[in-house]
């Protein structure tokens, strides 16, 4: 048995978090192997509208174990709130969710550097989401982090403190005073008591040995299902550097945030939406500046789900497609708010980028640090409502010639389709083929 994959294509906020859920009945194990939360993964269903940040999407099925594996960060105040706004929805995690205890842990003063290293860039800022995400990292990197393992050792408090106080000192030398600087609208001290209460609260939460866990289970012939945070343009390597997140959100990651061998990978769902969004700052290629923009952010309703910072929209952009399609090894493409685009009676497709008389098919190094012009092949719109179709054969021949394009482009089929953000709104075309 391998882990089958799902991860984004663009620059997130794909929908990644809808596709989990509807794909977990098929799975075992649902398990989160990068990121923290900074990511914000939004589940509808039965009439109601779920966020989440830290936790994986399988969470909602009772049945389904949820991992947060390794290469996961954890600030345990927002995952105590997460916790409870499960709790408040009859959702018990502590049956069903399992944490690393090699998962490294966001520390409030992890959150200050974020906001001291981002406030003194000025325009050069990269748009963190100020969650703590890139010190975190840093730490882990550097072999001076804490892990949640720690948290269970007598002497954590100290370990915490020594962390803590190297932090100060940092945040001092750029003329800063972390006891003046606030975190969520609360002084240092006032979320500093939060946090170590969320890890009391967290206790009946299990710690595991995940990678022996996921392991384990692969060999028991589980099912399992890596469910991936941020996008395929956000990789620390292969994204459009520096406007990244600080883990690797390709498949690759995989292997390091579950610790499994490379063998073990299966199939690689890529998650894409119709069109193409990002948030903050960064190289954008086919970004729309005009009333097209403004019709997909309204239409798509584009603001953060961590943030609530409104996304850049533009039209698809098929070089960097195929770059995350070739990096990740995708076999089956997943397409996201298809319906975002019924109104539109033409719908633009970036095929190419263009510098200095140039014609890129990828986004190269150098393209990604200069202005670069994208070609644009406009092709004919459905101009109509999709949302409630059930079935691939109900679809205008406008929309099947749209998906028929971007398989031909890709050498992949589409085998999912996203109408919409219900749960039921999705066709899932293995039996149209």
């Amino acid at each position: 048995m391998k882990v089958d994959v799902l991860l984004g294509l663009q620059w997130g906020d794909e929908g990644k978090g809808k596709i989990t859920d509807v794909l977990t009945p098929e799975y075992d194990i649902i398990a989160r192997f990068q990121g923290g939360p900074n990511a914000g993964h939004t589940l509808e269903f039965d009439g109601g509208k779920h966020v989440l940040h830290t936790i994986p999407s399988g969470i909602f099925h009772p049945d389904k174990i949820n991992v947060i594996g390794n290469g996961v960060i954890i600030d345990p105040y927002i995952l105590s709130v997460e916790i409870k706004k499960l709790r408040a929805k009859n959702v018990a995690p502590e049956k069903n969710l399992l944490i690393s205890k090699r998962a490294h842990l966001i520390i409030p003063t992890h959150r200050l550097l974020d906001f001291v290293y981002e406030t003194t860039k000025g325009a050069s800022k990269i748009g963190s989401t100020l969650k703590g995400i890139g010190p975190s990292y840093t730490d882990k990197v550097s072999r001076s982090g804490l892990r949640m393992g720690n948290t269970s050792m007598p002497d954590f408090k100290n370990q915490y403190n020594v962390l803590k106080e190297s932090h100060n000192r940092i945040i001092r030398s750029y003329g800063f005073v972390p006891e003046e600087l606030s975190i969520d609208g609360m002084p240092l001290a006032e979320y500093e008591k939060l946090w170590f209460e969320s890890l009391i609260y967290l206790k009946d939460i299990p710690l595991i040995d995940s990678e022996l866990f996921i392991n384990e289970s692969i060999l028991k012939g589980k099912k399992i299902l890596a469910e991936g945070a941020q996008g395929s343009m956000l990789d620390i390597d292969f994204g459009t550097y520096p406007f990244v997140t600080s883990s690797n959100t390709i498949t690759a990651g995989v292997c390091s945030g579950l610790g499994i061998s490379p063998d073990k990978v299966g199939k690689v769902f890529g998650v894409f939406k119709a069109y193409c969004t990002r948030v903050g700052s960064g190289p954008f290629p086919s970004e729309l500046l005009d009333e097209n923009g403004d019709k997909l952010r309204i239409k798509g309703n584009e603001f953060g789900s961590t943030t609530g910072r409104p996304r850049r929209c533009g039209w698809i952009d098929i070089p960097a497609l195929k770059y995350s399609i070739m990096l990740n090894g995708v076999t089956d493409l997943v397409m996201m708010k298809a319906d975002v685009l019924d109104e539109l009676t033409e719908i633009g497709v970036c095929t190419q980028y263009k510098i200095q008389g140039n014609l890129f098919d990828f986004p190269l190094f150098e393209t990604l640090s200069k202005d670069m012009e994208p070609q644009v092949a406009m092709l004919k719109g459905w101009n109509q409502p999709i949302s409630d179709f059930t079935a691939w054969t109900e679809l205008p021949d406008a929309f099947k010639d749209y998906i028929s394009y971007l398989e031909s482009s890709f050498n992949l089929p589409v085998s999912v389709i996203s109408l919409g953000p219900g749960r039921t709104q999705t066709i899932i075309r293995k039996k149209d083929r």
